[in-house]
């Protein structure tokens, strides 16, 4: 019944029987693995074959401490521009009075980020393991310090270069 040129059908494999259905009887689990990588934590129920299982969230940095961090890097960078303006300006005059308006500012944005960072500090404590951000606290806290610092002695050598 073939076409010609065409060689004849073939007939189907014959199924096979029975076809392969799970046994009758349940098979006894095995334990799931106590641990499924680095992310995710299982620990099996007893008595039955099931697990539960515990995703592992990475821990997050604390919001004051990345704050602490930003006013702290603020704080250099306006005790820069105060030491610019002081030694730039002296010589004309007006440079203490400049000067003296970005030390203001330079000085809030480093107790700014001195009690940003005691406060991260603080609340990493109390978190516990869940939260970070500790070293980013302690810098925001020396860079905060160490701008207000650097903007009152650049106020001071305005000051002393006008006199």
């Amino acid at each position: 019944m073939g076409h010609p040129g065409y060689p004849p059908p073939q007939p189907y494999p014959p199924p096979s029987y029975p076809p392969a259905y799970p046994p009758a009887y349940p098979q006894p689990a095995l334990p799931p693995s106590p641990t499924i990588g680095p992310s995710m934590r299982i620990d099996v129920v007893q008595g039955t074959p099931f697990g539960v299982a515990y995703p592992l969230v990475p821990s997050t940095p604390s919001g004051p401490s990345i704050g602490s961090l930003v006013a702290g890097i603020a704080s250099i960078l306006v005790a820069l521009v105060v030491s610019c303006l002081g030694v730039g300006g002296a010589a004309d005059g007006w440079g203490p009075t400049a000067a003296g308006a970005f030390t203001a500012l330079a000085v809030f944005l480093g107790l700014g980020s001195v009690g940003l960072g005691v406060f991260g500090m603080r609340r990493i404590r109390l978190a516990g393991p869940g939260a970070s951000g500790k070293g980013m606290a302690i810098t925001g806290i020396i860079l905060g310090a160490v701008g207000a610092g650097l903007a009152l002695l650049a106020l001071l050598v305005a000051f002393l270069l006008v006199v």
